[in-house]
Formats: C-alpha cells, sequence, structure tokens
C-alpha cells in the first residue's frame, strides 16, 4: 500500500506537540511492515539543511502555486526521517515559513497552509507515485480532502486515492473569515450556513477535512467517544456524530527506541524490570541535580507539562496548600500560563527540600524525570491521547492520572481493579474534575508507595510489561486504510 502522510509537523526536524512523534514514528512503523511510505513536511526556518542532510529534488525542480490570486514558487527538498529509509519531501516557500515560528497569528495563517496543501497534491502528481491513501492530520491538512475530490478531481490520477482525517486536538480548527474561500479557490457555492465547511459564519478548515475524508479517526478510543459530545466537541460533535460510521480511535504508540530505559541515552544508569534497582540511582542522581535532598521511603512526583488549566493546573493550584502537606517531594518541568509558573516558582520558594521547577523545555531533563520519579502526575481536564503516561508505564513510574481520553484508555487504576479481583492495575486514577478527586487520588498513591511496598512493585511491573509500541498501533492504521479505500471505492 501506497501512503502518503501530509502534516505540519515531524520530529525532529519540527515539533510543538504530540503530532510532531506521531509523524516521527509511524511512518517508520508503516515502513516495517512492508507499506511504502512518503512524508510531506513545510519546510520552516527552523529546520536546518547540515544538520538533517536535505538536498534539492531537481526531479520536481520550482512548482508554481497559486494562493489568494498570487503565484508562489514552491521548491522541493528531500531528506529521510533518522533511523530509516522513509522519505520525507521538505516544501519549501520562504515567503510564508521562514517565520520565527511554526504557528502565527499573521494575518495569512490561512494562505500558508493553503499553500502547504495544494503543494502536497502537486508534489505527487510531479512525482508520479499515486498514493493508495494520504493521510491527513489536523485542520493545517483539512483542505486536502476537499481538493482531492473537487479542484483536483479532473486529473484520474486520484480517482482511486483514499483520504483519512486524523484528529489530534479537537480545540484546533482552523476557522478564517469567509474571504478565505476565494483564497483557496474553493467553489462559492459550497459556503453556506451548516454547510460542510461553514461553523459560526467561519470557513473551517477541519470540519472541511471531517465532512470529506473517508474515514476519521482520533488518537484514543474514549477521546473519540468524548469529542462526540457536547462538552468536548468544541462546536464539531454534530459532525462527528454525522460520521460515526466513519469515525475511529486508535492510541497513539511510543518510539520505544527512544523512550525505554535499558537504551535511553540521557538516563546515567539504565535499567529494565529485572534490574529495576537502578531506577533509585537515577531518583538519586535526579534529585542532587534539582537540589532535592534524598529521603528514603518519600516519594518523588514528576510533571512534565505545559502549565495551563486544560492540563488540570487549575485544580492543583487549588489543592496545592493540601498536596505540600503530604510526604512527597516534587520535580516539574514546563511552560505556561504566568499564573500558573508563578504558583510553581512560590511553592519551591516556600518548600525549598520538596520542590523543584524548571520553566524550559529540556529533553534531557524530561528523561530523566521519567527514570527518576516514583510517581507521574497528569491530571487533565481533557486529554486526545497523551504520551508521558505511557512513557511512565514503560519507566516504572507509576502515573496518577484523571480518566479522560488516553488517560483512561493506557492507565487501569489499581483499587479499580483490585475490586474485581485482578492485581493488573498500572496506575491511580480519579474521574470528577475536581480539586477534592486530584487531592485523595494523589494521597492514596502516596500512602500506597510508603506502606506497601510489595504492591507498588506490582503496580510498576505491570506497567513496565505493557506494550504501546508503534508496531501495534501501525496494524491498527492499516485496518482503517482499507477501510477508507473501500469507502473511496465503493461510494
Amino acid at each position: 500500500m501506497k501512503i502518503a502522510f501530509a502534516a505540519s509537523e515531524a520530529y525532529p526536524f519540527a515539533k510543538t506537540g504530540g503530532l510532531g512523534d506521531v509523524i516521527g514514528a509511524l511512518p517508520k512503523a508503516l515502513k516495517e511492515l512492508g507499506e511504502d511510505v512518503k512524508v510531506f513536511l513545510p519546510k520552516y526556518a527552523q529546520i536546518d539543511h547540515s544538520l538533517f542532510d536535505l538536498s534539492y529534488d531537481w526531479s520536481i525542480g520550482s512548482m508554481p502555486i497559486r494562493v489568494a490570486g498570487r503565484i508562489h514558487n514552491v521548491d522541493v527538498y528531500l531528506g529521510y526521517l533518522p533511523n530509516s529509509s522513509v522519505e520525507i519531501y521538505f516544501l519549501d516557500c520562504p515567503y510564508f515559513f521562514n517565520r520565527p515560528k511554526i504557528y502565527t497569528s499573521d494575518p495569512d495563517e490561512d494562505e500558508r497552509f493553503i499553500l502547504y496543501s495544494k503543494a502536497v497534491i502537486e508534489a505527487l502528481q510531479h512525482l508520479k507515485w499515486q498514493p493508495d491513501v494520504i493521510h491527513c492530520n489536523d485542520w493545517q491538512t483539512g483542505l486536502i480532502p476537499l481538493y482531492i475530490k473537487d479542484n483536483y478531481n479532473w486529473d484520474r490520477f486520484f480517482h482511486r486515492t483514499a483520504t483519512v482525517m486524523s484528529i489530534h486536538n479537537v480545540g484546533y480548527q482552523g476557522r478564517f473569515p469567509p474571504s478565505t474561500v476565494g483564497k483557496a479557490e474553493v467553489r462559492l457555492e459550497l459556503f453556506y450556513p451548516n454547510s460542510s465547511i461553514e461553523v459560526w459564519k467561519s470557513f473551517c478548515f477541519l470540519k472541511t477535512g471531517l465532512m470529506y475524508a473517508d474515514v476519521i479517526n482520533t488518537v484514543s478510543k474514549t477521546y473519540a467517544q468524548e469529542i462526540t459530545t457536547s462538552e468536548y466537541g468544541a462546536g464539531l460533535e454534530g459532525v462527528l456524530r454525522y460520521r460515526i460510521n466513519d469515525f475511529f480511535g486508535i492510541v497513539n504508540g511510543v518510539d520505544y527506541s527512544i523512550w525505554n530505559p535499558t537504551v535511553d541515552k540521557f538516563l546515567p544508569f539504565r535499567y529494565s524490570e529485572d534490574a529495576i534497582e537502578s531506577k533509585t540511582d537515577n531518583k538519586k542522581y535526579l534529585l542532587g541535580a534539582s537540589h532535592l535532598p534524598y529521603k528514603e521511603n518519600v516519594p518523588l512526583i514528576g510533571i512534565i507539562s505545559r502549565l495551563v488549566a486544560q492540563k488540570g493546573f487549575d485544580l492543583f493550584e487549588k489543592a496545592a496548600h493540601k498536596l505540600m502537606q503530604l510526604p512527597a517531594q516534587w520535580v516539574i518541568l514546563g511552560t505556561g500560563a504566568n499564573h500558573i509558573e508563578n504558583l510553581f516558582r512560590s511553592l519551591a520558594f516556600t518548600y525549598p527540600d520538596k520542590v523543584s521547577i524548571t520553566l524550559d523545555f529540556n529533553d534531557k531533563l524530561s528523561h530523566l524525570i521519567e527514570a527518576g520519579s516514583d510517581i507521574f502526575l497528569m491530571p487533565s481536564q481533557y486529554e486526545p491521547c497523551g504520551l508521558n503516561q505511557i512513557y511512565s508505564l514503560k519507566y516504572g513510574t507509576v502515573p496518577i492520572v484523571r480518566a479522560t481520553g488516553g488517560l483512561a484508555d493506557t492507565v487501569q487504576d489499581w483499587r479499580e481493579y483490585f475490586k474485581k479481583g485482578l492485581e493488573t492495575g498500572t496506575g491511580f486514577s480519579f474521574a470528577d474534575y475536581t480539586p477534592e478527586a486530584l487531592y485523595s487520588t494523589v494521597k492514596r498513591a502516596v500512602e500506597t508507595y510508603t506502606n506497601d511496598k510489595n504492591t507498588w512493585r506490582k503496580i510498576m511491573l505491570n506497567g513496565m510489561e505493557k506494550d504501546y509500541s508503534w508496531n501495534v498501533s501501525a496494524l491498527q492504521y492499516i485496518e482503517l486504510y482499507k477501510k477508507a479505500l473501500f469507502n473511496r471505492r465503493n461510494r
């Protein structure tokens, strides 16, 4: 099967969140399963030619792409996803992509991804590489399913090509004013109230993708259910209910060649299920680096996150005083809202032996926190999939999560399963989005760590045995692509 990935991020070239991790790993897993895969990415200013050994693709040359009535030339550079033979094509238009950030609030943000969407399609034409499936990701690629079925319908090259639309976070929808319809050269008669491209008088790129794609998916089964409700659907719940028979959830995988304590290049002490004692050595190292004292039988709780309300830190703020009274230490890494950052600064100042805060993005430290912490906290209001709780399982770092989205799908509460006569729990979870539920669950985990070492070790090993590798998820994506092809060729 030939699969083309269209996405605005791909690790390690450009990443702001989980989308980048997915596109950096899923194509490689599909390639290893024998599929023919190519990735198409904007060539942002941040992508270093020399670092990634990119070469100009003379077979394509310069492509003239029209946006808002103006012609822009797009050049193409070829590279490879690291440690793989997966080709990645960088679509270069300095006018749109040589900017300080991947995403902007500039008035031409719509034009940037109109150009990108057209360039993906025209690059495929120039390559004469006919994909069975174009896998589109988030609003930045939402016009591609429409373009394939309408604007480029004249080219029989795409008549059997199916499109898949993946939602990584339904809250980001790419809504633009009606004038964008003309800029995108979409037929004006498609835009009217409640049409397939309109949301509240705006031209919505994500809704367009959801309505025109052959199959839709999101990044966990629970999140797929949640976003069909008004509480989580961000205004698109009706669209998703309309497409419910073509809507699926697949949990993101993890690249265990990077996130695995047996091979992690950032760890001072590597370890495995059979040599789990070395985890304590990482804890001592992390505490030393964080200027916190080592205290035997006191758990270290790690947080790596955007420090914003969506990640549950409004709850944390309300429960902070009580949480600080628990016999636990805290190490926090992230950036976010000013008042949340200030909260953690204050806690670190008030409790210097308990709290360490690093307001930054630090890849090495994030690996060390996963390995050195005893507990990992993710109290999200909503979480499409989440990756850190999956990393934590592999590192024997017991997660505490709110049971939402991918957190509910990947973490099994020890007490809940023990009540059923099963010793298969992998962490601690709570359902109610309240500071009381957060506090009581953290307290329960701390008490288990302190008073029941046998149970704690069992929970750790249960998590380490879980397999959330991309190999598992990739097989589910292959089945998804088959459904998309069936829909495309039989409707």
